[in-house]
């Protein structure tokens, strides 16, 4: 079927659902820009710039604005955004968050990567986070990530770097050389086994010869960088950055593959990419919230702020100066509501989070490694994701609001659950619950494949997870008004009604 065939057969409501197929056109660019954490932040930014918003300081005071746009980042890897509603009420309005994270499993260069093994040169690499590491061997990799570079005028400046061509690649043991359970079994040794192959040591010292040639004999004074890494990754860095070797100051480099994020599949219903988790929702939530804000007066007749946050180092348990269990989540929140006259305090116990990070789907190759009562399938709509051991921070509540958001935006709702006998992930949203004391609900798009280097999404469910968070922005401040937990309106009739064996009637809180 063509992809126009596919679209009749799929009519919602009398409304076409070429909308998602739109979104996941442009979520295909977007994973392609965003290439590292760096990268997603600065892509969110330069939409968001797009849209209207204002960058914010750390460093300096907020005098913000009602019906004001805004954004602020930390470290160029974290970045959380907002809307101030026209209507704040400091006594009774509220944050609507959708929180996610901007990093992914990835090697990453060590401080020292220069290693020469066996008459080649190699990087010396260490796993961030729990990634499927054997996907990466036997692909055409590159260097991303961020350089401090010196200017002209003294100052130093943060540069993001992509080297736009395979540098390295990690190559497989031939089976003929394998030994006992290595034909069966592929766990390579990180230290041993896994740093990829850069270049043979004669060609790299007939470059070393060519460049000095071409250089009039001049060599590198930068000896911090040549000791630390191979001149083959640091010119490539500098020539991709525009800048002598001598003017990088220092880099964080990480290895992506050059395979480019594309739609698959007879009727392009899927996405294959690297970083889906959890870039689907840096990409889902930036667009939610501008869209949010589309029709004309909206955000002047918005009671509350609507958020996102993008933290970084989610994968490696969040704890750092811009991880999701640091101060900056409640850092903004404090300057926003001192900044709008509102306590602290209470506005965050009348606020509501949505974690969104990519759900398992169901593989059909290993089903039996689901639940069989919580089997989710890509393209069935959003996932609400829970865990009696708190490893989600999903309660009824959170997800009946969820429901009720996917209810107004017409998208349907899976439940996940990992079997009884199994481990279970976990996220962002246990960690800022237990920060902020706000209300919090865990959710995703599912996805399979989750932490190789190339993982695979169904495309409709890029639009799905849209249309449910812009539900949510829309639609909370309403909601928020007809749910109470903490002040019951009436009594558990068990305690209450006489004849009960208590002797007494209690009294409603």
């Amino acid at each position: 079927a063509t992809m126009t065939e596919y679209t009749s057969l799929h009519e919602v409501s009398g409304t076409s659902v070429t909308a998602p197929v739109d979104y996941a056109n442009d979520f295909v660019d977007y994973m392609n820009a965003s290439v590292s954490q760096f990268h997603c932040v600065a892509e969110v930014r330069r939409r968001l710039l797009g849209a209207g918003f204002v960058q914010l300081d750390e460093r300096k005071v907020w005098s913000l604005e009602k019906a004001g746009k805004y954004f602020v980042t930390r470290n160029g890897s974290s970045i959380i955004s907002f809307a101030v509603g026209g209507q704040f009420d400091p006594t009774t309005s509220a944050f609507m968050i959708i929180g996610g994270h901007t990093d992914s499993p990835v090697p990453v260069l060590k401080p020292t990567s220069k290693l020469m093994k066996e008459e080649h040169v190699m990087l010396g690499v260490v796993g961030y986070g729990g990634g499927i590491w054997r996907s990466w061997f036997d692909r055409d990799l590159t260097v991303v990530g961020r350089a401090l570079v010196k200017t002209s005028e003294g100052r130093v400046e943060h540069r993001l770097v992509r080297v736009n061509k395979a540098l390295c690649v990690i190559p497989s043991l031939a089976i003929h050389l394998s030994v006992g359970d290595e034909r069966t079994t592929f766990k390579p040794n990180l230290q041993n086994e896994f740093p990829p192959l850069m270049a043979t040591a004669v060609k790299e010292s007939l470059w070393r010869s060519a460049r000095s040639a071409a250089e009039g004999g001049s060599s590198s004074k930068n000896s911090s960088i040549s000791n630390r890494h191979t001149p083959l990754v640091v010119f490539a860095v500098a020539q991709s950055l525009g800048c002598a070797v001598d003017d990088i100051v220092d880099f964080e480099l990480q290895l992506c593959a050059t395979q480019p994020a594309a739609l698959v599949g007879v009727c392009d219903e899927f996405i294959s990419s690297g970083r889906l988790d959890n870039q689907g929702t840096c990409y889902t939530a930036t667009t939610a919230l501008i869209e949010s804000l589309s029709r004309t007066g909206e955000l002047a007749n918005e009671s509350s702020v609507r958020m996102v946050s993008l933290f970084d180092h989610e994968e490696v348990g969040s704890a750092s100066a811009q991880g999701a269990e640091s101060p900056f989540f409640n850092d903004v929140m404090t300057r926003i509501s001192t900044s709008l006259g509102a306590d602290i305090l209470s506005i965050k116990q009348r606020s509501f989070q949505i974690s969104s990070d990519m759900a398992h789907a169901v593989h059909p190759n290993y089903s039996a490694r689901h639940d069989p009562m919580h089997k989710c399938i890509m393209h069935g709509g959003l996932v609400i994701k829970h865990n009696a051991n708190q490893r989600y921070a999903t309660n009824c509540v959170g997800a009946s609001l969820v429901r009720e958001f996917a209810r107004i935006a017409e998208v349907p709702i899976q439940e996940f659950a990992v079997r009884a006998d199994s481990a279970c992930g976990s996220t962002i949203g246990p960690i800022t619950a237990t920060q902020t004391g706000i209300r919090t609900v865990d959710v995703g798009p599912p996805q399979l494949a989750m932490h190789s280097c190339r993982e695979l999404m169904g495309a409709d469910d890029v639009g799905n997870s849209i249309r449910v968070f812009v539900a949510a922005f829309r639609n909370f401040s309403e909601l928020n008004k007809s749910l109470e937990v903490d002040l019951v309106g009436q009594p558990d009739p068990f305690w209450s009604e006489p004849g009960n064996g208590w002797g007494q009637k209690t009294q409603d809180c």
